[in-house]
């Protein structure tokens, strides 16, 4: 009998693996410079009455195929109680269509947003970090901490600033390093700034010349974290020309009027195949808005490994057998 596998927010947990999800989704960006996977734009449900979005991320890499239905809504704490992001994963044999496993993705999309920073820095720092800087202390911090720690092993201090002290302190407290300004988490010789701004929070005077930028926050038309100045002087290199140009950290430079897309050097998959070089002498910046092919790729490895474990639940979802 043919069956689903349902995977929970505590499977994902317990199958969570950040060196996997680095392997993954470098093999993603790698995929799609090559012309192997395939990735429609990503669609936007807009909810300004809610304060929030919704997105649907469908693809296609190697032998899966997958659609994650994910939000965005920043209030959520404060109202409900819940996530600001959540969301949901569907995974499919793409030559017959049928529905492999259904898994909680907003782990998974935790997972897979640290490790392509992990990846960019991997690739674009001139040398491995002493030191690593977070710009904002929320949830996606720890994740990008654990990303860099995979790549680079636990050897840079880290430097954790948010606009409540309180929770770069207790941030620090949890993962080692110190709470510190954003002067000083911008000083680092990786950056890594992950909030929900809508104007500047990293200044180019906080950023020094050979430092790495991943510029994670921006996932959304209007949402904006760095200094126009800093792409301007910088290497920068994108996800996705459609979602950066659209939804990334250049969107608001690019509407604007003090940046154009053909300034970016290429998108990282390029830099990871060798199509593209990389010039480390210069500040390098990672436009990130998140691609549905890491997604797929992640949740392809995590559903493999439950089934290896006998992690999750199997069901006649469709009722096909």
């Amino acid at each position: 009998m043919r069956t689903t596998l349902i995977l929970t927010r505590r499977d994902v947990e317990s199958l969570a693996d950040m060196k996997v999800a680095v392997d993954a989704v470098e093999s993603a960006f790698a995929a799609h410079a090559r012309g192997e996977a395939k990735m429609p734009a990503k669609v936007y449900l807009d909810l300004p009455e809610h304060d929030g979005d919704f997105r649907a991320m469908p693809s296609t890499v190697g032998d899966v195929a997958g659609v994650k239905w994910v939000n965005s809504h920043p209030k959520n704490p404060e109202r409900f109680a819940l996530p600001s992001v959540m969301g949901v994963y569907i995974l499919s044999d793409p030559a017959s269509a049928y529905p492999l496993a259904v898994l909680d993705a907003t782990l998974l999309t935790a997972l897979r947003t640290g490790a392509s920073a992990g990846v960019a820095s991997k690739h674009l720092c001139a040398a491995p970090p002493k030191t690593v800087g977070f710009v904002g202390a929320g949830v996606q911090a720890r994740f990008l901490h654990a990303a860099h720690v995979a790549v680079f092993g636990p050897t840079f201090e880290s430097i954790f600033a948010d606009r409540s002290p309180e929770v770069a302190e207790a941030l620090a407290a949890e993962l080692g390093g110190r709470a510190g300004t954003v002067e000083e988490a911008a000083g680092c010789d990786v950056v890594c700034t992950s909030t929900p701004s809508r104007a500047p929070v990293v200044s180019r005077a906080f950023v020094r010349d050979g430092a790495h930028i991943n510029a994670m926050g921006a996932d959304g038309p209007g949402k904006q974290e760095l200094d126009p100045q800093i792409l301007l002087d910088a290497f920068v290199v994108i996800d996705e020309p459609h979602q950066a140009e659209h939804s990334g950290e250049i969107n608001v430079p690019i509407h604007d009027g003090a940046y154009a897309l053909d300034r970016v050097a290429g998108t990282l998959g390029e830099i990871i195949v060798g199509a593209r070089s990389v010039d480390r002498a210069k500040l390098t910046v990672f436009d990130s808005t998140g691609l549905a092919i890491q997604d797929a790729a992640l949740a392809a490895r995590l559903v493999q490994a439950a089934h290896a474990q006998g992690v999750g639940t199997a069901i006649d979802l469709v009722g096909a057998s």
